[in-house]
């Protein structure tokens, strides 16, 4: 085909309508159609494949006679590397078009479309009726903080094990190493989750595991010697600090339940006529029974004078309608002169547990009243009917004997009684 038929855009000027549209070619595929209403268009004729193919580069004088022939020049070296100039065109089109749709969407607050943030929200409103309000919500906010910002806009089939890696291993260093497997955990469900519903080929988090560091179990301190208990319970009776505090103090080694569920106590959950203590606990999601001695009810019965009338046992000094806080046993431990070392608010769990083992009491009923609950959950729920009554006489031998160590008697270990 010849070259440059067209001389220069003075030819395209003079180019008349006719009563049909007719084409003038400048060569290499390149032709000018002008239609019968004067309007002018660049065309470019191609082959591709066996089939004849044409593309249109534009309006005239839009763009001029250089500037058609440039495209053509780009578009014919596209054949060369054996790539359809039409779909390159439409590629990009279409790339153009998801981006500004991505655009958009981010403008919006609207995760993109198989994303990680998008699967993740889909997976935690799959995952919020399975567990209580508290567990859903850190949960939610570990996703939020540590993983969304950095892959939250990623397709989560792109998402690989480095990608992750890169993502989570800081955590372990700028915070914790058990946040960062907590946060690698969350991931591993919600990538089972995409891979379930097909969109993503496989889960990239158990490659990534042995690149953690491992978490080193830390047994919280507490003391288990007799003579040394008997201190801690005179140290408690002699703190002078204020009432709510005090009377948390001294019921923390009668219940050893967990800190924060003695701090949230409350008033609807004791029933001073059953003697019992129910409510649910939230790390093992079940209902669990704490039997009242005689000298936890006192001592309930001291502060509900304060107290009573709102919802908390123990409420915060800043604000009645909420407990005192999570650090308040712990810092009236190192006021008293334990350091972290020595004691800890959560040591009076293994206080008990180490000593009530030693009396020979059932290691069933001690790990029920510990709340630690049986995996099998059939076994669990025959556990707490079984081991109730039990569990009621080894709650006062236990309060009978610290009261006892507190009055300087001598350490004979109570052993547990015939039933």
């Amino acid at each position: 085909m010849a070259r440059d038929l067209i001389k220069s855009d003075l030819t395209i000027k003079a180019l008349q309508a006719k009563d049909k549209a007719y084409r003038v070619n400048d060569g290499n595929g390149l032709v000018l159609l002008i239609n019968p209403n004067g309007t002018k268009y660049w065309r470019l004729n191609y082959a591709f494949q066996g089939a004849r193919k044409q593309l249109s580069l534009g309006v005239y004088p839009t763009i001029g006679l250089k500037k058609a022939r440039v495209q053509a020049l780009e578009y014919k070296s596209l054949l060369l590397e054996g790539v359809d100039p039409s779909q390159k065109r439409k590629d990009k089109k279409d790339l153009i078009k998801k981006t500004n749709e991505i655009d958009q969407r981010v403008a919006d607050g609207i995760p993109l479309e198989n994303s990680f943030t998008d699967v993740a929200e889909r997976w935690l409103i799959d995952f919020e009726p399975t567990v209580v309000p508290a567990t859903f919500k850190k949960v939610s906010r570990r996703i939020e903080m540590h993983i969304l910002p950095f892959l939250g806009n990623k397709p989560i089939s792109e998402i690989k094990a480095p990608d992750l890696l890169e993502v989570v291993l800081p955590i372990a260093k700028r915070q914790t190493v058990e946040t960062a497997h907590r946060v690698l955990n969350h991931c591993h469900r919600i990538f089972k989750f995409a891979v379930a519903h097909g969109l993503m080929e496989y889960d990239p988090s158990p490659a990534i595991i042995d690149a953690l560091p491992s978490i080193k179990v830390t047994h919280r301190a507490a003391i288990t010697d007799p003579r040394e208990v008997g201190q801690l319970m005179r140290d408690i009776d002699n703190y002078t600090g204020t009432f709510v505090v005090h009377c948390a103090l001294k019921l923390s080694p009668l219940l050893f339940a967990r800190p924060g569920e003695i701090r949230q106590m409350e008033w609807k959950d004791v029933d001073f006529d059953a003697k019992e203590w129910r409510y649910f606990v939230t790390k093992t999601e079940t209902e669990q029974i704490v039997p009242l001695s005689t000298q936890v009810i006192e001592v309930l019965n001291d502060i509900k004078k304060f107290s009573g009338t709102g919802r908390y046992v123990f409420p915060s000094v800043r604000n009645n309608n909420k407990p005192m806080s999570n650090n308040t046993v712990r810092i009236a431990l190192r006021a008293m002169g334990y350091d972290k070392e020595t004691m800890s608010a959560h040591g009076f769990r293994t206080t008990a547990s180490t000593m009530l083992n030693e009396q020979g009491w059932s290691p069933d009923a001690i790990e029920r009243q510990l709340a630690h609950t049986a995996k099998n959950k059939v076994r669990a729920a025959y556990n707490r009917a079984q081991y109730l009554e039990e569990r009621k006489k080894m709650m006062q031998a236990w309060s009978d004997y610290l009261y006892s160590l507190k009055a300087g008697a001598k350490v004979i270990p109570i052993r547990k009684q015939g039933t």
